[in-house]
């Protein structure tokens, strides 16, 4: 198939309306030739007024299109559009006598087919100003339009679209129809002259720019009317032109607006300063963050939100959707539009591209309110309106109006101002909600820790042949590491230490439990081994399924010198032995409490027992220390923790404790923090029994 161009819809507007001003300019220089040599032309007058009609359409199609695309403009950048073209066709009135003034007595300066030609440039040229500033007018007029102001809007269109036509019936400028058309259309322009309400939101130094344009307009109103109601009246041509009722229905209509437009903004004037002081106040209001007031809810604010909101923008209904922690399934207020109206506009705007790209933007300083048209029969324009706390998005307000494109750019800043004022209220609200719950969090969480902190032992048994020490620190505010001692005898001490799947307040209410299963089983004189088998039991019906808890368990018999270990899954436990100047990681096999909820733990339980003498050293430690990760994200490691205790060996358990943590915070860095709980316990072996 052959693609055709696409039709540019002002070029082929301006190309027709040139094409017709060329032929009704040819039908009267025919008319014209007929007439000067007492002949019948052929050509009835009726195909004037239709080539007359096609020109003011074709016109009124070019302007109309061009202005349009340009809605954005400033009122300055409209006004000057008429007086620019109202400059150019007095300009081009002006030459055109100068010409004919100068060609004097002559032939030429009387030729009538000369005349006729002027006569057809000034009527385009006046036509082409009238029905472009009193288009310029329309977009004036319906800046801030309501239903009432559009209706009548399209009451003078439909009228002039009939003054157009009245030239096929009543081709006199004295009979009753053409007088009864000039009271009405001149009626209806003084109402549709009163709507001035873009005139306030001009600055003191436009509304001076625009008291000059005003006047440059009427100037230009005020010399055609002169010089068509006055000098061409003198004239005779072919066919008379501009004395038809649509064309002098323009001229009362921009004459009106402009004058009535100078004199409301010469009386404004006074009031500029005060209302953009007012204008900036609004503007900066957003800027400022204000704190909700004690009695006022989150539902208050955003009642007071969709008022001020609708207020501002002249909207026919409006409602507001959110989510938060009270709503999670969503929040709604409406107002003055029923629930199933509601979710239809919702929809026909789900279904619009830039509601889309506008709902999934991730960049929010790029979210700003956004208009829409809607195909609905009872709403045509809708405008967005995001509400952003805190970089997020929490939901959005939709103003609905009755007329199509009802928002404007003012309208859009100022209800903004507002959007952002709640926000910041709501913010403020939830805020002063969230200190007081961190505030109860806070003493909650200073509870808790005392409450571990009295878990864990203040006094660790021992007695004379060796020597103890331990250390325990949370990431957070409370953790899930533990150690314990328990006396079995005399000779008999038993040590642990575990560490709990996680951290947080979670982990240390396991680490709780770890406690009072060691303190209960611990009394039974159990072994190493079948303390892990019963642990592991009674923790598997309480621990959740997703938590475990690695730990070691040492029975020191210092009347035999022996120690009898196990281990479920915790890191190995550091051995330093004196004799032999070496300190090796003690690796037996063991899986953490919890991991396996049956009988088959019992297969995966190891014990093993070892002397020790004088001088040797046990350092019992969890993965927070040897995970421990500096800014290179390098390990604290367990050749570390080795070398440190092979260099210290000689050092009393409190002295190597604290060369380790020292280490340990200094390889991660001054300032830096430890992301997870670690804790140490030291034993140094100084006496033996025979010693003793």
């Amino acid at each position: 198939m052959i693609k055709l161009p696409p039709i540019h819809i002002g070029k082929l507007s301006l190309l027709l309306a040139i094409l017709v001003w060329l032929a009704l300019l040819f039908v009267n220089l025919v008319r014209l030739v007929g007439s000067l040599n007492q002949m019948d032309s052929g050509i009835a007058i009726e195909f004037t007024w239709i080539l007359q009609t096609l020109f003011y359409l074709t016109v009124y199609g070019f302007y109309n299109y061009s202005i349009s695309k340009s809605t954005q403009s400033d009122f300055l950048n409209l006004i000057w559009r008429g007086v620019s073209t109202g400059i150019f066709a007095v300009a081009v009135y002006i030459i055109i006598d100068l010409f004919i003034g100068s060609l004097g007595e002559s032939k030429l300066a009387s030729d009538p087919f000369l005349e006729t030609f002027f006569y057809h440039v000034r009527f385009g040229l006046l036509t082409i100003f009238l029905i472009s500033t009193a288009l310029l007018w329309q977009h004036l007029i319906l800046y801030q339009k309501t239903k009432g102001v559009v209706k009548q809007w399209q009451a003078y269109e439909i009228a002039m679209l009939i003054a157009m036509f009245l030239v096929f019936f009543d081709r006199g400028v004295s009979d009753y129809p053409f007088f009864f058309g000039m009271v009405l259309l001149g009626i209806l322009a003084v109402i549709l002259s009163t709507n001035l309400k873009w005139i306030p939101y001009l600055t003191y130094k436009e509304k001076w720019k625009s008291l000059l344009f005003l006047a440059i307009i009427i100037s230009s109103v005020s010399y055609f009317v002169w010089y068509t109601f006055s000098i061409e009246v003198e004239r005779n041509y072919p066919v008379n032109l501009t004395y038809n009722l649509f064309l002098i229905s323009l001229f009362w209509f921009v004459l009106v607006y402009a004058v009535l437009s100078f004199l409301v903004t010469l009386f404004n004037l006074p009031t500029s300063s005060v209302f953009e002081q007012k204008l900036t106040e609004a503007i900066n209001f957003q800027r400022l963050s204000q704190s909700i007031q004690p009695e006022e809810n989150e539902e208050q604010v955003l009642d007071i939100l969709m008022d001020s909101c609708m207020s501002a923008a002249y909207a026919d209904a409006a409602w507001l959707s959110m989510t938060s922690e009270e709503f999670p399934d969503g929040f709604f207020q409406e107002h003055f539009i029923d629930r199933k109206t509601r979710e239809e506009i919702a929809d026909l705007i789900e279904q619009q591209k830039p509601a889309q790209e506008w709902s999934t933007e991730k960049r929010l300083d790029k979210l700003n309110p956004i208009t829409l048209r809607l195909n609905h029969p009872k709403f045509e324009s809708v405008l967005l309106v995001p509400l952003v706390i805190n970089k997020s998005v929490i939901g959005k307000i939709v103003l609905c109006k009755e007329v199509r494109d009802g928002f404007n750019k003012e309208m859009l800043n100022i209800i903004s101002t507002f959007g952002s004022q709640a926000c910041i209220a709501v913010e403020n609200h939830r805020l002063l909600n969230q200190a007081i719950l961190n505030e109860r969090y806070q003493e909650e969480l200073k509870i808790a820790q005392r409450v571990q902190k009295s878990l864990l032992p203040t006094k660790l048994d021992h007695n004379h042949t060796f020597d103890i020490c331990a250390y325990s620190n949370a990431a957070d505010e409370v953790g899930g590491d533990y150690y314990d001692t328990y006396k079995l005898d005399e000779d008999r001490y038993v040590l642990i230490i575990g560490d709990v799947s996680g951290k947080g307040t979670s982990a240390a209410f396991h680490m709780a439990q770890m406690k009072g299963i060691f303190q209960s089983l611990i009394q039974l004189n159990l072994s190493p081994s079948d303390f892990m088998i019963k642990a592991n039991a009674a923790l598997s019906n309480c621990l959740e399924r997703n938590h475990f808890i690695t730990a070691s368990i040492f029975i020191i018999n210092t009347a035999q010198q022996t120690v009898c270990h196990s281990r479920a899954g915790h890191v190995p436990t550091l051995f330093h032995q004196k004799k032999l100047n070496n300190s090796t990681y003690l690796e037996i096999d063991g899986l953490g409490l919890g991991i396996l909820r049956n009988m088959q733990y019992e297969n995966h339980v190891v014990e093993k027992t070892f002397t020790y003498q004088s001088g040797d050293i046990l350092v019992l430690f969890t993965d927070g220390i040897v995970e421990a990760k500096n800014q290179k994200s390098h390990q604290f490691g367990y050749e570390r923790i080795r070398t440190l205790l092979e260099v210290s060996h000689e050092l009393n358990p409190l002295e190597i404790q604290t060369k380790i943590i020292d280490s340990l915070h200094a390889f991660v860095g001054g300032d830096g923090l430890i992301d997870d709980d670690y804790s140490i316990m030291v034993v140094k072996f100084t006496h033996s029994n025979k010693e003793s």
